[in-house]
């Protein structure tokens, strides 16, 4: 078995959902910690929060530090011990939680298992309210029906690790008023890339820059993406260039909750009063 590999699960018809919050949704923006909620619990499951929950250890292990990578992972896998799915409003977290936990243990089988069936349970929001919960449209009772036109930028995690491409376009385009327009190449790194945006600045930079101006091109109210970090790092630029582009997480626009300022924009204009 691969570290990617999805455990088969029987279908729960009401699962018990623990939300992974993650570092930057907790100090950031909590917001979309409650619009993952309120999703989840419309798609038909009971949600947790497990105390217990810290950083899901990937700058850690990224930077090579195996051993803090460990114990963070041993203590996430016993808070969400009792969950039947274990769900992230991140890509990037959610591929730790999913791809990488299993190999931090591969001295240890025992210890190895536990990550494999623990990842099995892991899932990224939207890709779980779409390939686990089967929705195929955003429920009436959460659109706002407030016109707006967005784009959408493919998170790399999300995209290479996880395979989420068509989940939330599928979502958007189902709610009424919506207008999706692509970007340019909205597959291409945003170039924050955690510790990557701090050791090469100056590529980094580069790489927001195309990316801003692929996104100002579609003319819309919003940027949106399932990542936070991508959004910090474009949202940051959009406003430093002083373009009116307001920034916001998917999960605050598929459970209409845009009453929240969005990020760092100079105006909001998709902001509902």
């Amino acid at each position: 078995m691969t570290s990617t590999d999805t455990i088969a699960q029987p279908t729960i018809e009401r699962p018990r959902v623990g939300l992974f919050v993650t570092c930057l949704v907790d100090v950031v923006r909590p917001s979309i910690g409650f619009a993952a909620v309120k999703l989840l619990e419309a798609s038909g499951c009971d949600v947790v929060v497990p105390a217990g929950q810290t950083c899901c250890g990937q700058p850690a292990y990224n930077s090579g530090d195996r051993a803090d990578a460990r114990a963070i992972a041993v203590q996430t896998i016993e808070a969400f011990d009792g969950c039947d799915y274990v769900v992230a409003p991140s890509g990037s977290c959610a591929g730790m939680l999913k791809s990488h936990y299993p190999r931090l243990f591969e001295d240890e089988p025992a210890a190895q298992a536990r990550a494999h069936a623990f990842a099995g349970r892991v899932h990224e929001l939207v890709s779980f309210l779409v390939d686990v919960r089967g929705w195929r449209e955003i429920p009436p009772e959460l659109q706002t029906g407030q016109p707006m036109r967005i784009t959408y930028h493919d998170s790399c995690s999300g995209l290479r690790e996880l395979g989420i491409k068509d989940q939330p376009r599928q979502l958007l385009t189902s709610i009424n008023g919506l207008e999706l327009v692509e970007m340019a190449d909205s597959e291409i790194c945003c170039g924050f890339g955690g510790t990557f945006s701090v050791k090469f600045p100056d590529i980094s930079n580069a790489m927001v820059e195309k990316k801003t101006d692929n996104i100002a091109a579609t003319e819309p109210l919003l940027v949106l993406a399932g990542d936070l970090g991508c959004l910090m790092n474009m949202a940051g630029k959009l406003s430093r260039q002083g373009r009116p582009i307001a920034a916001r997480h998917v999960a605050e626009v598929l459970a209409g909750e845009t009453t929240t300022p969005a990020l760092l924009a100079p105006t909001d204009p998709a902001r509902r009063d």
